[in-house]
This record gives structure tokens, sequence and C-alpha cells, in this order.
């Protein structure tokens, strides 16, 4: 264990950095569902932004992604939609995550679809 904290504190930075997905909200429409999801993330131009977001079914299958663009540098927390997203019968929760140019996928924010 002694030896396994160094590393730990090394790593913490990196993990202060990742994508947040502050919040979501799920609405069924005729053409699958629409996501509008909130997401933080301290942007510091194009060398390092939340550069997307995506749905999971509780498989890991991604259902449908949201790319971003652009930074947010002065637009925090921020929220984008996903319309026409498919989710298989049966499944009634969702997995979200966040996305990053440098540290990859955030941790992940379960939404409830009932």
């Amino acid at each position: 264990m002694r030896y396994a904290l160094p590393f730990l504190l090394f790593a913490m930075p990196a993990l202060a950095d990742a994508p947040i997905v502050e919040g979501a909200t799920a609405r069924q429409v005729p053409s699958g569902w629409t996501f509008s999801v909130t997401v933080s993330h301290p942007d510091s131009g194009w060398e390092h932004y939340a550069d997307g977001w995506s749905v999971f079914s509780p498989d890991g299958t991604e259902l449908g992604h949201r790319k971003l663009l652009h930074p947010h540098e002065t637009e925090q927390p921020f929220t984008r939609s996903l319309s026409g997203v498919a989710v298989p019968e049966g499944v009634m929760d969702v997995t979200l995550r966040a996305h990053d140019s440098v540290h990859g996928w955030g941790a992940p924010f379960t939404l409830p679809l009932r």
C-alpha cells in the first residue's frame, strides 16, 4: 500500500481534468430518443477540450455519440442535445460519458429512462 500512494497522488491531477456529465434529460419521440446532456470541463483551447459525449446501453454498447466541434472555454457548464438515438426495447437505464481530447472518458453518469 505504501508504494501505491505516490502513484495515486500522481494520477489525481489527471482525473481532475476529466470531463464531467453534470446532468441529463431524455425524452422519447417518434424518431427515437432525444438526450440533452450538461457537461463541465476546464477547456483550455484546442489542445485540451471536451470533444464529445456518448450514450451507452447497460451492456456497454454505444447507442449514440455527440461530437463537440470546438472548445467551450467561456461557456461552462454547457448543454448539447442528440436526437434520433435508438434505445433497445426493455432498456430502463443508460450510461452517459463525456470525452476530452487529452484524458479520454470521464466518469459514468446513469440516467433512468422511466
